[in-house]
């Protein structure tokens, strides 16, 4: 098992929030937290609440990482729930990272992923590879090099900045 500095344990939102913009990044590890009067982000939450309501529901770990659903059979499935697909890739590199962490850190050796997307009626299965984990370690270096600066990122404007909680932060 490869042994990792502390600084580079992230959360999920962290590795999500990465490859969607880096001044979100570095704001929310900042404690400047503007979801909580996002109504994209309650709209999210209530999606996540109401699916898969048998499941087993809200996992935290080392009080890092925060598994959506978990199930358990010949080989543990670990569920990340979303609700549209609008940014898919940040939320494969997340549930990535949440496989990275359990096989790297907590030594699980079988174990896969599931992206939900429930309002699509949308599910995609991943195994975390040798090519994932080497591009998952260059992000985590590049992740605590942006979180470690003084400074913000410049915010870069994207299609989806105007449904982001962080907008008025950014362009107001």
């Amino acid at each position: 098992m490869t042994e990792l500095p502390s600084e580079a344990y992230l959360t999920g939102t962290q590795i999500n929030y990465y490859l969607i913009c880096p001044t979100k990044l570095w704001l929310f590890t900042h404690h400047i937290m503007m979801e909580d009067e996002s109504e994209e982000v309650q709209i999210g939450k209530y999606i996540h609440e109401t699916s898969y309501a048998r499941e087993k529901k809200n996992i935290i770990i080392d009080d890092k990482i925060a598994l959506d659903i978990v199930r358990q059979g010949n080989k543990l499935v670990i569920c990340e729930v979303k609700k549209s697909m609008k940014l898919e890739k940040a939320h494969l590199y997340q549930l990535y990272y949440y496989l990275y962490y359990l096989h790297k850190i907590k030594g699980i050796e079988e174990v896969e992923g599931l992206l939900l997307y429930p309002e699509q009626r949308t599910r995609k299965k991943i195994e975390l590879t040798e090519a994932i984990t080497h591009e998952l370690e260059i992000m985590l270096s590049e992740i605590n090099g942006i979180i470690k600066s003084p400074r913000m990122p410049k915010p870069v404007r994207k299609s989806y900045c105007t449904s982001c909680a962080y907008f008025e932060f950014c362009w107001v």
